[in-house]
């Protein structure tokens, strides 16, 4: 009994030490990455910030991109778009998600973690939890009805769109574009899955015709 007591006083020791070590390499990549950027933070230099070896980091995170997706908050704090003009509505979320991209903050580096979506699971898994829990419920607070559920993946095309050929294809054309035509054209183009005009109206129309045999 004494050792099968000491044995469990020894586990729960170990169990609390494995939360303080994943805790001091989570503050540490949080800190690298945001000053240091993805491309550029190491799992030696993370490991160096928390005074462990690299095989600890490995040990609990298996790799780079799964401590990214970890440590890396991507809080987008979006705002409510629902309070906003709705004639206006499709500029602002635009402005908005300009605003996330680029300017990293908090946020979290909104880029690299969409270059990660492409190629590890890891991104891909964080960059659907990012929309599902942030995004779209800002966005269905907007079109909140039955007949608009597709607004939001409408909507997503465009953000996701646009991000992945400026800042990850970094395609020039793209790149080239001003920020005021980005939110003219895409704004108007998001303005118009709101309203329910256009494209949007059409899609709606598409989903409730049957199919033909």
């Amino acid at each position: 009994m004494v050792k099968k007591a000491d044995g469990s006083r020894v586990r729960g020791n170990q169990s609390r030490n494995s939360k303080a070590t994943k805790a001091r390499i989570l503050e540490a990549a949080r800190e690298a990455f945001a000053t240091l950027g993805y491309e550029r933070a190491t799992v030696r230099t993370i490991a160096q910030m928390a005074n462990i070896h690299p095989s600890m980091v490995m040990r609990y995170y298996a790799n780079k991109e799964g401590l990214f997706a970890a440590s890396s908050p991507f809080n987008l704090h979006l705002p409510d778009f629902s309070e906003a003009d709705r004639a206006n509505a499709g500029e602002r979320i635009i402005r908005t998600f300009l605003d996330r991209w680029e300017n990293l903050g908090v946020t979290g580096d909104l880029p690299a973690l969409l270059r990660l979506s492409v190629t590890h699971p890891e991104g891909r898994d964080k960059v659907i939890s990012v929309y599902t829990q942030q995004v779209k419920p800002a966005l269905d607070r907007l079109t909140a009805s039955k007949s608009s559920a597709h607004v939001a993946p409408l909507i997503a095309t465009q953000l996701v769109g646009l991000a992945f050929l400026r800042y990850v294809l970094e395609l020039p054309a793209v790149v080239g574009l001003s920020d005021e035509v980005i939110v003219k054209q895409i704004g108007g183009a998001i303005q118009g899955y709101i309203d329910g005009k256009s494209t949007g109206k059409k899609t709606q129309q598409a989903a409730r015709r049957p199919k033909s045999s």
